[in-house]
């Protein structure tokens, strides 16, 4: 009976143990994962939607996994595997023979350089790590926040409406320098500001250090910020250490082809940990850290572990809630010539890049509630279609999308 093995039991590999069953792999399957708990899901770790819960999301109950006849290993790390002879060795000194193996070894959070680790000083990545950030969001407390990307801001709005006081600070001229156009990242800085986070961009660090129970960061300026605690959120690392000890290529993650195969031979990535080749761009190598994106390769993976032969075909999605206030972004506007704006209501608008060509590759839009919801979804549809739009249909909101896209 063939044994297929995920290494990584997040959101992705859980996402693609279910798909086997579903597309009906009889074999035997074995899901291994570092963390004590069962899989859960990480977006709700940094935003307000959480900010009581005591257990996290989990994707499914402990006994589907049973149900599904998925042998689940938790609080296990994978050390090693051998391509050579197929065989995955992990920490407790199991070995695991594999016919298939899928690598969703996600991404970790980067730290601060010098900086130590501790209770003052923490990074978000896991429900350990949420707990211990809730427990110091309170009222009369104060939270520096490193970094000004979405992470850090989630973590803002969090933390205000939990009455805690809220530093941002960012060492480049704006927050969501990366992927975010500066009309909805103002609009953004202009809200948290309104709720009173005091955010400084443009602010290099020199040193983040503990001393006497409190986190001291030294700014560039000379002046000194002391917190109660400090989240270091300047971005993440893909996981690539046992994909690199086994010899496979490596580039910005785990390098895959359009399938999710990897360099060696029955052995396959997906979610945060590969980079894959895009055909809506060209075949231009990404990796992603999306929510989406991780349940989406995760049943890929999974097709084509059964030899289904389907290639990415995804568009780029990524959102982020702040306050009453949701950010979508459908694609990528590197390389945009043209951008358009479309007024949807109060307070609710998406731009939209198109290239040299008139081709819209990106939309991104920002609004309270689900107010960017459709739209974005059809500029997605737009996008995958290849589609070159009429500019001025695009920016006129008497114009439905809906009718661009029929034509």
């Amino acid at each position: 009976m063939a044994h297929f093995v995920i290494l990584g039991a997040g959101e992705c590999g859980a996402r693609a143990a279910f798909a086997l069953r579903e597309k009906g792999f009889a074999g035997e399957i074995t899901l291994v994962g570092a963390e004590p708990l069962h899989p859960y899901e990480r977006p709700p770790l940094s935003k307000a939607s959480a900010a009581d819960a005591g257990d996290p999301k989990f994707i499914a109950a402990a006994e589907k996994y049973a149900e599904s006849a998925i042998r689940l290993l938790t609080g296990i790390e994978a050390r090693d595997f051998d391509p050579a002879s197929r065989t995955v060795m992990l920490a407790d000194g199991t070995t695991l023979s594999y016919d298939k193996l899928l690598l969703t070894t996600g991404a970790a959070a980067r730290s601060f350089p010098g900086a130590p680790e501790g209770p003052h000083i923490r990074s978000l990545r896991t429900h350990d790590d949420a707990a211990a950030l809730r427990e110091a969001m309170k009222p009369g407390r104060h939270i520096a926040i490193i970094g000004g990307g979405f992470i850090g801001l989630e973590l803002a709005a969090t933390a205000r409406l939990l009455g805690a006081d809220v530093t941002v600070i960012e060492g480049l001229e704006r927050v969501l320098k990366r992927g975010v156009p500066e009309e909805i990242a103002h609009l953004l800085t202009e809200r948290h500001r309104a709720e009173g986070v005091d955010i400084r961009c443009g602010v290099s660090i020199e040193t983040l250090t503990e001393e006497g129970g409190k986190a001291v960061v030294k700014l560039s300026t000379g002046e000194v910020v002391e917190a109660d605690l400090a989240l270091v959120g300047i971005g993440a690392r893909p996981n690539v250490d046992i994909a690199e000890r086994a010899g496979l290529a490596i580039e910005n993650g785990i390098a895959v082809d359009t399938y999710l195969r990897t360099s060696a031979p029955d052995v396959f990535a997906a979610g945060d940990c590969c980079s894959f080749p895009l055909p809506v761009y060209g075949g231009r190598r990404v990796r992603l850290e999306s929510w989406r994106n991780a349940q989406e390769q995760g049943t890929l993976a999974a097709a084509n572990m059964l030899g289904l032969g389907e290639p990415v075909s995804s568009v780029p999605w990524f959102w982020s809630d702040q306050y009453d206030m949701t950010l979508q972004i459908a694609g990528l506007a590197e390389g945009a010539a043209l951008h358009l704006r479309r007024d949807l209501g109060p307070d609710a608008f998406i731009l939209f890049h198109l290239d040299a060509d008139r081709r819209l590759i990106a939309a991104s839009g920002i609004g309270p509630g689900n107010a960017v919801a459709r739209d974005i979804r059809l500029a997605e549809m737009l996008i995958a279609a290849g589609a070159h739009p009429d500019p001025a249909a695009l920016a006129a909101s008497n114009i439905k999308l809906k009718s661009l896209l029929a034509a």
